[in-house]
């Protein structure tokens, strides 16, 4: 086994792609080689010097790739962000310090050309913390008993003079890129998704083998303007008497108005022979329970951390945001990896906010992992202080952050990458 400095953790080249993918594949506990259409899906997403591999005598033992993207914070103001993703150690070379090599890189990278934040979605919790980020939204997946729920089995469409129509994955690919851009400004922690988002989603590129289409729909307004789109799938069950026990899995559900997703939402639960409706990946405030008469219809199946976001620019960070009310506090940012720690003075009125540096005294302690958990609005500071993650200097502080800070309705990705 070589020692780990023997290991070379640096860019892959396009030739080595199939490799990458091999350890990536590795990784996931996927078959290992890759088809072809997968490999050329691959290659569209190469970017030179993002695409990260560790290299023991020749063989990629470990992966990792990061992204061009927008994260839209509080007040909806986007703010440019390093995503990560593809994050893998080959079982054989765990424990070496790969990741951390990698991680560091690629921070480091995405400091120099100016991204504000880093993010991910985490497949384990307690990797990402020693690297400064902290778990900044939730995600709840309900699964509704659609005969409980109590909708009328007669509803034919809304109410509201808007219409539902059935579309094809063309039809998503023209529509959805401007949706998208509408909805994510009203969304805080919503992401930008490229034009390869929307191929993969609708089948025109395939990275898994395994895809199979969906059905889309989209919501109109009476207007005739799109305000929600949804992609699902059904499965094929049947009871012992032939009675139909068919299960719709939600792919993703967006609306720009509670009367879209309230109607997108009446559509699935009124579908021919389906009884049960899995609804994805939501915000855990979601409106869908509420949509239904009786509530209780729809049980919480899932409910995890879901993004994680890593502050790379405290003062941009916390400028680009909106606030809730006016006050000030003196931030003791601790960041051992030296990317974003120090010691600065909020002070927020009118909805805005500066963010300085100071050799004042501190009113908060606290890591800067933690000061991303906070973020978006969705943690609270005295939360964390009954913890012991933050400390208050003076009393009340973490009252006053959570004043600043925190928000009316939860923050949300609905995307995973």
């Amino acid at each position: 086994m070589s020692s780990s400095t023997a290991i070379d953790v640096r860019p892959v080249t396009e030739a080595e792609l199939p490799d990458w993918n091999r350890a990536l594949n590795t990784g996931f506990l996927r078959e290992p080689t890759a088809a072809e259409e997968q490999l050329r899906a691959r290659r569209l997403q190469f970017v030179p010097e993002r695409l990260l591999g560790a290299f023991d005598g020749g063989r990629c033992v470990a992966t990792f790739r990061s992204f061009a993207q927008e994260i839209t914070a509080v007040g909806g103001g986007f703010v440019p962000a390093d995503a990560i993703s593809n994050v893998t150690v080959t079982p054989t070379h765990r424990r070496r310090g790969l990741l951390t090599r990698m991680m560091a890189q690629d921070l480091a990278a995405a400091k120099e050309r100016g991204d504000v934040v880093a993010t991910l979605i985490a497949a384990e919790y307690p990797i990402y913390g020693r690297y400064g980020f902290g778990p900044a939204t939730t995600m709840t997946e309900w699964t509704v008993d659609v005969p409980r729920a109590g909708l009328d089995p007669r509803w034919a469409g809304p109410a509201d003079g808007g219409r539902i129509d059935l579309v094809d994955g063309a039809d998503v690919r023209e529509l959805g890129p401007e949706f998208h851009e509408r909805l994510r400004r009203s969304r805080p922690g919503a992401v930008s998704r490229d034009e390869l988002w929307w191929r993969a989603r609708t089948g025109a590129l395939r990275f898994d083998p395994s895809w199979t289409e969906p059905f889309f729909v989209v919501y109109r307004s009476a207007a005739g303007e799109v305000e929600g789109m949804a992609a699902y799938r059904a499965d094929d069950t049947w009871g012992d008497a032939k009675q139909p026990l068919n299960t719709v899995s939600v792919a993703w559900l967006a609306g720009t108005t509670p009367a879209a997703e309230r109607a997108l939402w009446h559509f699935l639960c009124s579908i021919d022979w389906v009884v049960t409706v899995k609804s994805g990946w939501r915000s855990p405030d979601d409106l869908l329970p509420h949509f239904l008469p009786d509530p209780r219809a729809a049980r919480i199946s899932t409910q995890a951390d879901w993004l994680w976001i890593r502050i790379l620019d405290v003062v941009r960070a916390l400028e680009a945001r909106t606030y809730g009310g006016a006050g000030e506090l003196v931030l003791e940012v601790v960041d051992r990896d030296g990317l974003a720690g120090g010691r600065w003075r909020l002070a927020a009125s009118g909805g805005r906010a500066s963010c300085r540096a100071t050799a004042d005294g501190a009113d908060l302690v606290l890591d800067v992992a933690d000061l991303s958990r906070l973020w978006l609005g969705d943690e609270s500071a005295v939360r964390l202080a009954a913890l012991g993650r933050v400390r208050e200097e003076r009393a009340g502080a973490a009252v006053v952050a959570d004043a600043l800070l925190r928000t009316s309705r939860r923050p949300w990705c609905p995307d995973q990458f």
